[in-house]
């Protein structure tokens, strides 16, 4: 059954914001979106001419028929309108233990107001203690902070300043900046990240506050993380300003074409304001195909005399000479043979022996010197288990990608649930380069993955417990050569 989302907001009979923007968006990433309406909005792409307030009792039914009915896995909630209906809104959040976002609509794009004296002061008491993630823009966020904000270091005091009204978490977002880059700051006093992207120089951007807090509900009620949320409604966000347009004589909406599916709509996902860094790359890789990951160097001679061209060193267990011996080992039966030898983890000392690359996960891709590894030539790869792991890759281009774990595995502990196939197609889409399945893959299950966009097939067990390796590895390079074919 496909998880409830409630989204709690006034109408747009222009079919860009509020609840008709909410649910084409609900609808799109495949959860069952359902409607409270707050008020009645006369409005378009040109701007708002009038809104009435729904009658709280009337809100309150609506609330009582989804909560008998329809208990949601998530809330999205935007204009709430007045004092009443908030109080009535919060008893309702009260009795729900889903996670709830609120993206705090107050005035119109035009400049008309949208919240009634009194409420803001029952949203700020009874409302914000509920709330997961509030979502407000530069001039909402300036609203209720009751200051201007400008420019990165303010948006990161003013992200700070908002949590302090009881929230769980902030994404302050800086559309409404100017610049090369729209960069958005999250925090909850404990993390913090920026999502950026490079400005689209559109007009149709009616509604994308209210399609990026229904985003992330949605995302939230399938079980995805609150990062990768944030990261999913970002880049359905500059999907939908791509591919948006033509619709009205104003600020149309922009477009609703499901779950994203281009490279370029991935944000950055970075430490720093990306304003402040450049991007990174490395040398391209050569074709994948068969990926052995071994953990001794002697074991790497019998695959590149059965034609492997790309491999990978996985040390454990192993410290001072005899490591770099084995990573020194590597390093030169890859170049005698020609073959792409990646070394896991240890940087440092393949940077020192000159191997042909080196793979990193995402903790030790935060610790590493990049620019020395890109200046020196090698190649890059990077595992990466979740959307958010591939928006902190969007700045660097590494050279192939490892996604997984697709299948569980016992080579290693996993964060995350195992992707499944679904799961990697989703992620492959948002690669602009090769990349690799990985994790608990044999050649029995490997099939549909090949056919998901998978470039190569990481395998350890399937080859370490394989009765006769040469027959193993000749029917994998068989399967490859089928679906090239």
């Amino acid at each position: 059954m496909k998880p409830v989302v409630w989204t709690i907001a006034g109408t747009d009979p222009g079919g860009g914001a509020g609840i008709q923007g909410d649910l084409k968006t609900m609808n799109a990433l495949g959860v069952h979106g359902c409607s409270v309406i707050t008020a009645m909005i006369a409005q378009n792409t040109m701007g708002v001419s009038r809104c009435d307030y729904v009658a709280p009792d009337m809100i309150q039914a609506q609330l009582d028929a989804l909560a008998d009915d329809l208990p949601p896995q998530a809330i999205k909630m935007g204009m709430i309108g007045g004092a009443d209906a908030a109080r009535v809104i919060a008893a309702a959040l009260r009795a729900q233990t889903c996670p709830v976002i609120y993206d705090p609509v107050m005035i119109s794009t035009s400049g008309r107001r949208l919240m009634e004296e009194g409420a803001l002061q029952v949203i700020r008491e009874q409302i914000f203690p509920r709330v997961q993630l509030l979502t407000p823009n530069l001039p909402e966020a300036e609203q209720l902070l009751g200051r201007s904000i400008n420019g990165e270091d303010q948006m990161k005091r003013a992200a700070r300043d908002l949590l302090g009204l009881g929230v769980e978490s902030v994404l302050l977002k800086g559309g409404h900046s100017s610049g090369d880059m729209r960069s958005d700051y999250w925090t909850d006093g404990q993390q913090n990240f920026w999502l950026s992207s490079p400005a689209q120089q559109v007009s149709h951007t009616h509604g994308t506050g209210c399609t990026l807090s229904s985003a992330i509900a949605a995302c939230r009620a399938l079980g995805l993380s609150l990062a990768d949320s944030l990261v999913i409604g970002k880049t359905y966000i500059n999907q939908g300003l791509r591919l948006g347009g033509g619709i009205g004589k104003g600020k149309g909406p922009l477009a609703h074409e499901g779950w994203p599916a281009h490279p370029a709509d991935l944000p950055w996902l970075v430490r720093e304001p990306a304003s402040d860094l450049e991007p990174l790359s490395f040398q391209p890789g050569g074709a994948l195909g068969l990926y052995p990951l071994v953990e001794k160097a002697d074991r790497i001679p019998p695959l590149l005399e059965l034609g492997v061209t790309v491999i990978q060193l996985r040390v454990k267990e192993r410290r001072g000479a005899e490591l770099e011996a084995e990573i020194r080992a590597a390093a030169e039966m890859g170049r005698r043979q020609g073959a792409a030898a990646y070394i896991n983890d240890y940087r440092q000392a393949a940077l020192r022996l000159g191997a042909y690359g080196v793979h990193l996960g995402q903790r030790d891709l935060a610790a590493a010197d990049l620019a020395a590894i890109s200046k020196a030539g090698m190649r890059l790869g990077a595992s990466a288990s979740s959307w958010a792991d591939l928006a902190r890759l969007r700045r660097l281009r590494p050279s192939c990608t490892g996604l997984g774990a697709v299948f569980s595995t016992a080579s290693k502990d996993i964060a995350h649930p195992p992707l499944g196939v679904e799961g990697f197609r989703r992620l492959r889409a948002m690669v602009d380069g090769p990349v690799a399945a990985i994790g608990g893959i044999t050649l029995e299950n490997a099939g549909p993955l090949k056919d998901a966009g998978a470039d190569g097939i990481a395998v350890i067990a399937d080859l370490a417990q394989a009765p006769h390796l040469p027959d193993r590895v000749r029917a994998w390079q068989a399967f490859f050569e089928r679906r090239i074919k």
